[in-house]
């Protein structure tokens, strides 16, 4: 049986400058009609940068929609006309001041398909050097930067300072894979 849903009416609700919110009506598989919420968010990248020491990079920022700060590793939004590597490669100079060595894709995901499009590509860098050229962080964007080891990231995940998904994701593939 085929569980494709069909979008037979959208309605812009909102358009913003990071989402765009639409209501759509779609057919069921079995004929029947159901409403979705959807939101369209641009593409995305975030980045387990290592440093020669063999610890990772993480970041302390406010985030408004949760009313609390949180640690997470970088991350950002893919602009038009980039690609995730490219976007990786920016957002590791833009918030660490860092550029890899070496940079390679972990895995991809959709960060919450119930309701957003959203298409998250994880990157694994290493062989950190210091920019020579400083890109400008996003207009608002202010971070903490500092490191972690396997260890004291575990810790934060299991103590509850860790919440974020795809820092989770990350630190998990880490200890999995990363000796």
């Amino acid at each position: 049986m085929s569980l494709e849903e069909k979008v037979v009416k959208s309605v812009s609700r909102y358009k913003g400058e990071i989402i765009d919110v639409y209501q759509q009506t779609v057919e069921l598989p079995d004929g029947k009609l159901a409403n979705r919420d959807v939101v369209k968010h641009q593409d995305a990248v975030a980045v387990l940068a290592f440093t020669n020491d063999g610890k990772a990079i993480f970041e302390e920022q406010w985030r408004t929609p949760i009313g609390k700060t949180t640690i997470e590793i970088p991350a950002g939004k893919v602009e038009d006309g980039e690609d995730f590597l490219e976007t990786a490669k920016r957002e590791l100079n833009e918030e660490t001041r860092y550029e890899a060595g070496k940079i390679s894709k972990m895995v991809g995901f959709y960060s919450t398909p119930g309701f957003a499009n959203e298409y998250m590509t994880l990157y694994v860098a290493s062989d950190l050097k210091k920019v020579t050229k400083e890109l400008p962080r996003d207009q608002g964007e202010n971070l903490n930067i500092f490191e972690l080891s396997l260890e004291e990231a575990l810790k934060a995940i299991k103590e509850g300072k860790i919440e974020d998904a795809k820092t989770i994701l990350a630190i998990y593939y880490w200890q999995a894979n990363i000796k």
